[in-house]
């Protein structure tokens, strides 16, 4: 390994010729110095970049000029890449998380890589930190095949136990000190916390475990599990937050149920330099990576899985979309939805939910009679996916298309709901409406006044 002092020693056109497929870390651990080099050196030119959601201060990276210098892969899009993804200066690389260290090792076979590490510990190895995912299958590949590993060692980056690579696997280091991007913490609303306490009510009992990320609903759940007393709870997850460290602390998690004593994720992030701190040779947390995190079958092994996520819209047929807003405009990505909803339900008593509130911050409807044309779907009608809004769950287990789309219409807003049930109604391709329309409460739907 060799110990470079400035990032352009090795981040320019003699290293990184024309042709390189780069792969760079995301999320909290982007190599912002390694990746803002590339963005200022002109004679760095056709090349591709794989990434999963870039985050801190990269946004040279995506100026047009750049985007016509560098191919980004955008396997997972955030606010700097979300506008050049959408038109056409970015490509999407569609794929599962579970996914990406098979594609990469066997298909993009990058010949470079940029990440952040920590360390090294007594034994010479270095901790990924904070983000793991597809990072460790782009090092394989590449010392199977020759290329470079190029890393930054950020001060103020967590040894994360769990995933590590050695000393004599990197190829370059450059030294950096700056703060890691920081997840904010939205307090839930009184909506969200009608959405947790079904969550919670519902489907979490004592020795569940769990997946679910960030936002308004992750809270409020959070806040349900501690109000309704539950104990040994397991953490079993791609993205570890600030949520489910506060479980952690309050020792509500004991992970008695897995096959370790410790929780289990692939990304890491925090509201800010305490919460990353509180990582750092935490023996309560160990990272692995996303091949391992979400593969249907690990996640079907755990005990009352219960995975949590959310989505952009969902359909009277239960087809549900998380990462596009219509057709072709990408809003974020596959990433680990479908592996944790499809892994969770073939646990022994688990549960795949998307839990979402029935209306956009505009007042737009999430729930619609037909997805948008041309849209990719993270859950088609046939998954057997419980759909909870402010309104009450439904649970298509047992239930034909007709049931589908009656349930599934009482999950919006009274107005939306009404005219949904009209269309129900009036559709030759419903069989037998008028009789799915007959009882009270439709089948498969439980109205949050008699869950409360």
């Amino acid at each position: 390994m060799k110990k470079i002092k400035n990032a352009s020693d090795v981040i320019n056109a003699t290293y990184i010729k024309p042709g390189s497929m780069i792969y760079t870390a995301g999320n909290a651990a982007t190599p912002q110095v390694l990746l803002r080099q590339i963005a200022k050196d002109p004679y760095i030119y056709n090349v591709d970049l794989l990434s999963v959601l870039l985050l801190g201060d990269i946004a040279e990276l995506f100026t047009p000029e750049v985007c016509q210098r560098i191919k980004h892969r955008i396997i997972f899009s955030g606010p700097h890449s979300r506008d050049q993804l959408n038109k056409g200066l970015a490509t999407y690389q569609l794929m599962h998380l579970s996914d990406i260290p098979n594609q990469v090792q066997r298909y993009l076979k990058p010949n470079i890589c940029l990440f952040q590490v920590n360390g090294p510990d007594k034994g010479g190895n270095y901790s990924y930190g904070t983000t793991v995912e597809g990072v460790q299958s782009a090092v394989h590949s590449i010392r199977e095949n020759g290329g470079l590993i190029i890393v930054e060692k950020n001060a103020q980056m967590p040894f994360v136990l769990g995933t590590t690579i050695h000393e004599s696997e990197i190829d370059f280091m450059l030294e950096t000190d700056y703060p890691l991007p920081a997840s904010p913490v939205h307090q839930p609303d009184e909506t969200s916390r009608k959405i947790g306490k079904i969550v919670t009510n519902l489907y979490i009992s004592n020795g569940s475990t769990l997946q679910y990320g960030l936002g308004e609903v992750p809270e409020a759940v959070t806040d349900a599990i501690i109000e309704n007393g539950l104990k040994d709870i397991g953490i079993y997850t791609e993205l570890f937050s600030d949520a489910m460290r506060k479980l952690v602390e309050k020792g509500i998690v004991t992970n008695r149920y897995l096959d370790v004593t410790f929780s289990i994720a692939s990304i890491f992030l925090a509201k800010d330099q305490k919460g990353y701190d509180w990582f750092n040779f935490n023996s309560s947390v160990q990272s692995r990576p996303c091949n391992i995190t979400n593969s249907i079958t690990n996640i079907a092994r755990q005990h009352k899985m219960t995975a949590i996520n959310s989505a952009i819209g969902v359909d009277l047929h239960g087809n549900i979309w998380a990462d596009s807003l219509r057709g072709r405009e990408v809003y974020s990505g596959i990433g680990g939805q479908a592996d944790f909803l499809r892994g969770s339900y073939l646990s022994e008593y688990g549960y795949a939910i998307i839990a979402m509130k029935s209306t956009t911050s505009s007042g737009v409807s999430k729930i619609m009679d037909l997805c948008p044309e041309g849209i990719t779907t993270t859950a088609i009608s046939a998954d057997p996916v419980v759909i909870i809004t402010e309104h009450g769950a439904f649970d298509p287990r047992g239930l034909n298309m007709v049931e589908h789309a009656v349930g599934i219409a009482h999950l919006a807003e009274p107005e939306i709901c009404a005219k949904l049930l009209k269309k129900i109604y009036e559709s030759p391709e419903f069989h037998k409406p008028r009789e799915a329309l007959r009882n009270k409460l439709p089948k498969g739907f439980t109205p949050y006044e008699a869950i409360i």
